[in-house]
């Protein structure tokens, strides 16, 4: 954290306040206002004029990220509001998505049943959100919900090669991924943190351990994607790596640090941090795409939004000098402000290499890493 005797630059405070702005009182109140239905539920996609978008399904992880967020910046006192359209969401995701005693993946634009599939990266979802509201509204059904979400991934859905299949119903066949199981990470430490429940320590240690013995490659230190059923490499993909998943893991990483004490968490993500910080920058700012974990070249560099908003909340947890997490805050920001922050809380999703919009639509599940990447930055100020 920061040094007592260190003052934040003046002009990285008026980039946090900047940034700040743009968020909570720009891009959540307009969603709100634009985003959802009188049933209460979010679509899917909004134009960059804040119309609809309907692009064919309405999904549970968009649901939940939407929830997560407005009930986690409302804790914060951030957002103050709205608290009706928060309950009102809530039990939208519990009346279109729990059908027969389980999660559904998605509804169409007609809210018609589309894929019935149990998602493990959405159930990660439904974690973190239920757990994040319970701890803004006490109401005991988000518990109720917590402890199935994690008996059905536990009875139903454990893969016996370690970790936990892709989808309900099960395929033997479909590649596996780190991302599922980083997001579930996620959700296990919240879950920590509604309920102080031992089992989700054990959870988080289970995943802890995955990543250091699969996930991650003991020769370069990269974060690999995706993996056959033993966990071994997939022929085809296995090389490729994310960078804003590093950041992503150095992030969680500290945070279950906290909840186990396990020091090895802390020094995967030094490695994981160094990594991504050599190879995943660009010259001209940003973050790849992606890169080749086995020659560290770029693959995609291309610049979705969200790998600076995890790198954000890398910054404000790894072991720096000051200065340079001053710095590189700083730096991160002006990028957001000048390269993807438009007016009325809009956003560009997608910059080329060459840092062009892409002229993508605004994605519903997009704010969820907007906003816990400057809630991180505003934490870090406050401390």
């Amino acid at each position: 954290m920061k040094l007592i005797n260190m003052e934040i630059p003046q002009t990285l405070h008026k980039r946090i306040e900047s940034c700040a702005d743009h968020v909570f009182q720009g891009l959540i109140p307009n969603w709100v206002n634009h985003g959802f239905t009188e049933t209460g539920y979010s679509l899917e996609s909004l134009t960059l004029d804040w119309q609809p978008n309907p692009v064919g399904r309405v999904r549970l992880l968009t649901q939940c990220r939407q929830l997560y967020s407005l009930s986690h910046a409302t804790k914060l006192g951030v957002i103050s509001g709205y608290d009706a359209q928060i309950s009102k969401l809530f039990n939208a995701i519990i009346e279109l998505y729990f059908v027969d005693d389980r999660w559904i993946f998605s509804r169409n634009d007609d809210m018609n049943i589309l894929d019935t599939q149990s998602d493990a990266y959405a159930l990660a979802f439904v974690m973190l959100s239920f757990s994040h509201y319970f701890m803004l509204t006490q109401d005991e059904r988000a518990l109720t919900f917590i402890e199935r979400t994690d008996q059905f991934l536990d009875q139903k859905m454990r893969h016996p090669n370690g970790g936990f299949y892709e989808a309900f119903p099960l395929n033997e066949q479909t590649v596996r991924r780190q991302n599922p199981h980083m997001h579930l990470l996620e959700g296990f430490v919240a879950a920590f943190e509604a309920t102080q429940a031992e089992k989700y320590a054990a959870r988080i240690i289970e995943i802890c351990s995955l990543a250091e013995k699969y996930f991650v490659d003991p020769k370069t230190y990269t974060l690999r994607e995706f993996f056959n059923a033993d966990l071994s490499l997939d022929a085809k993909t296995g090389h490729l790596v994310e960078p804003g998943h590093h950041f992503e893991w150095v992030w969680l990483l500290h945070q279950t640090y906290r909840i186990t004490g396990r020091k090895q968490d802390l020094e995967l993500a030094k490695q994981l941090w160094q990594v991504a910080t050599k190879y995943g920058m660009s010259a001209n700012g940003g973050i790849a795409n992606s890169i080749d974990g086995n020659t560290f070249q770029v693959v995609d560099a291309d610049k979705r939004i969200w790998p600076i908003t995890e790198y954000l909340k890398a910054c404000c947890v790894v072991k720096l000098d000051e200065q340079e997490r001053c710095d590189r805050l700083e730096d991160a920001l002006e990028f957001l402000l000048t390269y993807y922050f438009i007016d009325r809380g809009r956003w560009i999703e997608y910059l080329d290499a060459n840092n062009q919009s892409k002229g993508f639509p605004l994605p519903g599940t997009t704010g969820y890493h907007i906003f816990l990447g400057l809630a991180e930055v505003l934490k870090w100020r406050d401390s």
